[in-house]
């Protein structure tokens, strides 16, 4: 029988419903338990495909294609469970299943209504292929007293009485501020959050508070009397210096002891975070720098490329370095100054994007990369950009582009017009954005003794895709010629997936998202070998 546990937040945006929720799943699973989280989001958008990454954050890419918040890439590293497209849903999704169901008949002539449709439709999501699971995490998007949450919680509130007390449970994550000036931390903004949520019917069972500092009993107290929890329910959750150390400090709290008492469950297993405080102590134990330059254009927004982040966290935890990740802005890199500006980092990576914003800084950080054999990695757009630096250096098409950026000069990447996905054919569009990429898991043949497939240790592999322009086949023999290997095709051999180039320490160009399969506990061999290359051009530089 699963048990549902729903996750809102008040005061302000940001902070942590998601690695709150992907905490609390993880400490369930050691446990012993089932766990499926699920995110509920409030914006009109029907994903976050089209969305500007400065507002949004990343976009994380699940194996059934599905382009989702970027809490699930949180769930997943932290609990290890592939996220599907029924995991996360939209009120513009919602909308436009409603809409449709109207257009054609389906309500017969009914008046369309946010109660019950809109809820409905909600509560139909919370359930939906909930199998052998024990619990059902869901998290509410936005902040209590949104506009836009409304149906959302109606929603929640409507499935608990449904579903019964038994069978549901509240945990509402608020802040609570610490005044510098006066030196007190404060609570009236937590019962404000929790008074709101009380007005649309729904009792928290729990309240986790964000603060920066630790919270005195006395406030704990005075919590629990105002917002009607039970002193033991106010849970603290303190800034850390990992988001990895959350599950530790969850656990101090006792957050998934009480939780299974509130439910009647015994403790299946008993709690061994090993796991985590193996980590926790890598994080913190001192070692030797490794700097990288990441060049890109979305530099001012970390969470943009979150995924990327933790991967090279991980690849850095794997090869015991403290990793030194600095954004470089590809917009301010020239011809002129690109040895200036990159010549004390140990390794280059370039991160997918779009749009031809910063291209000639990225290319020209590749030229440096290939020049000077410093450790290169080209992900998704970052290997279009190393196919185009190779035809204009190499090959000395010195127009070489893509046609994502025009109509003028050489198109060395192009529109995928086609490709197959499953038994069927999928097509490209740059007319309709939203969901027309290549998206999800798609099998790549690696080229055997080739540097990719070393650091595999497989010559077939299967990796996550977020793109809807390709590499120009039709270069392969010229560029392999001129050292460039095409180390990995799709299974038909028609879409080039890897490259990497001939005497060179680590030069890779991957089309795909390696970032979105690495795990805490399970770093990505690319990542892993990527950072190695770094520390040994490191330490080649300080002999």
């Amino acid at each position: 029988m699963a048990r549902y546990i729903f996750v809102t937040g008040g005061v302000v945006s940001s902070l942590g419903k998601g690695l709150t929720s992907a905490s609390l799943a993880s400490l369930l699973q050691l446990r012993g338990y089932k766990v499926r989280i699920r995110k509920l989001d409030p914006y009109l958008n029907v994903d976050p495909g089209t969305m500007n990454p400065f507002e949004h954050g990343e976009v994380f890419v699940t194996d059934d294609g599905a382009e989702t918040d970027l809490d699930l890439g949180h769930y997943e590293r932290f609990t290890d469970k592939p996220s599907a497209k029924e995991d996360n849903i939209t009120t513009g999704q919602i909308y436009k299943d409603i809409i449709e169901k109207e257009r054609r008949g389906d309500y017969l002539g009914s008046t369309v209504q946010i109660i019950p449709h809109v809820t409905n439709h909600i509560k139909k999501f919370i359930s939906n292929k909930v199998s052998n699971e024990d619990f059902v995490i869901c998290e509410i998007g936005g902040t209590v007293g949104d506009i836009e949450s409304l149906p959302f919680l109606e929603a929640i509130r409507q499935f608990s009485n449904e579903e019964g007390r038994k069978k549901s449970l509240f945990i509402h994550l608020t802040l609570v501020p610490y005044i510098q000036a006066s030196g007190e931390l404060k609570t009236k903004p937590t019962q404000h959050s929790v008074k709101e949520l009380r007005s649309i019917g729904i009792q928290p069972n729990i309240i986790v508070c964000r603060s920066e500092k630790n919270i005195p009993k006395e406030e704990k107290r005075k919590i629990s009397l105002f917002c009607n929890v039970e002193p033991e329910h106010v849970i603290q959750s303190i800034d850390v210096k990992s988001i990895y150390e959350v599950p530790i400090k969850y656990n101090e709290e006792k957050l998934d002891k009480k939780i299974l008492n509130i439910f009647g469950l015994k403790e299946k297993n008993k709690s061994n975070l090993k796991i985590w405080k193996d980590i926790v102590t890598k994080v913190n134990s001192k070692r030797k720098k490794v700097s990288i330059a990441i060049v890109g254009k979305y530099v001012d927004l970390k969470d943009a490329y979150k995924s990327l982040d933790e991967a090279l966290i991980h690849g850095s935890l794997s090869n015991d370095v403290d990793l030194d990740a600095e954004w470089v802005d590809s917009k301010k890199i020239n011809k002129n100054n690109v040895s200036k500006i990159l010549k004390n980092y140990s390794a280059i990576l370039i991160p997918g994007g779009f749009g031809v914003k910063g291209t000639e800084g990225k290319i020209e950080a590749i030229a440096y990369a290939r020049k000077y054999k410093v450790p290169f990695f080209g992900i998704c757009f970052g290997m279009q950009m190393a196919i185009i630096e190779s035809a204009r250096n190499a090959l000395g098409i010195k127009k070489a582009t893509s046609s994502e950026f025009g109509n003028g000069g050489k198109h060395v990447i192009g529109l995928m017009q086609e490709w197959i996905k499953g038994k069927g054919i999928q097509k490209g569009s740059e007319k309709n954005l939203g969901g027309t990429m290549r998206l999800g898991s798609y099998k790549a043949k690696l080229k055997k003794n080739s540097l990719i497939s070393k650091i595999y240790k497989s010559n077939l592999i299967n990796e996550r895709h977020r793109h809807r322009y390709e590499v120009n086949k039709n270069l392969k023999s010229k560029l392999e010629k001129k050292g460039l290997i095409f180390s990995g095709l799709s299974p038909d051999g028609s879409l080039p997936e890897a490259i990497e180039l001939e005497n060179h320490p680590w030069f890779i160009g991957v089309q795909f998202h390696p970032e979105f399969k690495s795990r805490p506990f399970a770093p990505h061999p690319l990542f892993s070998s990527f950072i190695k290359a770094a520390k040994n051009n490191s330490e080649n530089k300080n002999d």
